[in-house]
């Protein structure tokens, strides 16, 4: 039979209700007493249960964890380190797929329903409103992989797309490209619009650049590769910054379907770093983004705001880096 809290609390030598203090956080109970308890628990295979304890603590431990676009190979990056991230801090994550969602009330009541802690909503393609109506429902909530912003409304962790599309542009002049194209996701998406716009301010400051820009329907890879066939068929550019890792090796197979070749004929650089870009019959030239200190940094925030849900929200910005591999050819002296 499954051991029950009077079994633990026999094998102790304590009440019952020394046990459940043992096992609840911030519970007033000796030292002595809860290492004895959990000694007795674990000779005899007992563990408490979390939903029964959240009835008295009032705390769930549960972490909605919203995502969407599952056909990107990133987001099992992101839930993966999410996932273990929270579990490492006691926490247990909801996971909540939005993908094709437009609207937060449907998501909002399920969280309502699970009674959730917190949320995290772990999207650069998800409309600000998601979080926003997180918020204004009183739930303690952190946009990861968000917009940037000065004054912000909700709690943002992420990067500066804008100075990322600068970097990419930066890194195809240093190698002499002249006639350069933004290939991006969609053109709704925060991310897209702040990539591209950093790329082409970078572009029209130098005289001997020309840019072009076009749009993906999703950041997959078989959205990439066909918009890469249509910018071949109507004469592409010398090289191309996509706005993501998919997109670029969507882009780099319909390249070479086309019996062209990567960087020969066109170059390709990305934004993530995602694993497949690291590939060796892949190997793009990418912008890292640290995934794992910004999700690092969302777990810690989620905590603070369950903590003090009067939080003024705060943006956090983590720096990217170039990652040389070789979709571009060298750089000039």
């Amino acid at each position: 039979m499954k051991a029950t809290i009077k079994d633990v609390a026999l094998r102790a030598g304590v009440s019952p209700s020394a046990v459940s203090r043992a096992f609840t956080d911030g519970a007033s109970v000796s030292a002595k007493t809860r290492a004895l308890v959990t000694a007795a628990a674990q000779e005899i295979g007992y563990a408490p249960n979390a939903l029964a304890s959240s009835l008295t603590t009032g705390r769930t431990k549960l972490i909605g964890l919203i995502v969407n676009n599952f056909q990107n190979p990133l987001i099992l990056e992101v839930f993966d380190l999410f996932t273990r991230g929270l579990q490492d801090r006691g926490l247990r994550p909801l996971l909540v797929n939005l993908s094709g969602a437009v609207d937060p009330a449907a998501s909002l009541h399920m969280l309502r329903q699970y009674s959730v802690d917190g949320v995290i909503v772990a999207s650069s393609t998800l409309p600000s409103s998601f979080a926003h109506a997180f918020r204004a429902a009183q739930l303690p909530v952190v946009h990861a992989f968000g917009r940037k912003s000065t004054v912000p409304d909700v709690h943002v962790v992420g990067i500066d797309n804008m100075a990322c599309g600068q970097m990419a542009a930066q890194a195809l002049m240093q190698r002499g490209y002249q006639r350069v194209g933004f290939l991006g996701g969609p053109r709704a998406a925060t991310s897209t619009q702040d990539r591209a716009a950093g790329f082409l301010q970078a572009v029209q400051a130098a005289p001997y650049m020309s840019a072009s820009q076009s749009f993906a329907e999703n950041y997959t890879f078989a959205a990439g590769r066909a918009e890469m066939q249509r910018l071949l068929s109507a004469g592409p550019a010398e090289a191309y910054f996509c706005g993501d890792d998919l997109l670029a090796v969507g882009a780099l197979s319909a390249i070479l379907d086309a019996g062209l070749k990567v960087p020969d004929d066109i170059g390709l650089i990305g934004l993530n770093d995602m694993e497949m870009a690291r590939w060796q019959n892949i190997g793009l030239t990418t912008i890292r983004q640290p995934i794992d200190q910004i999700i690092a940094a969302a777990i810690d925030l989620v905590i603070a705001a369950i903590a003090a849900p009067d939080l003024p929200p705060e943006t956090r910005i983590f720096p990217c880096a170039l990652i040389e591999r070789q979709t571009l050819r060298p750089a000039r002296d």
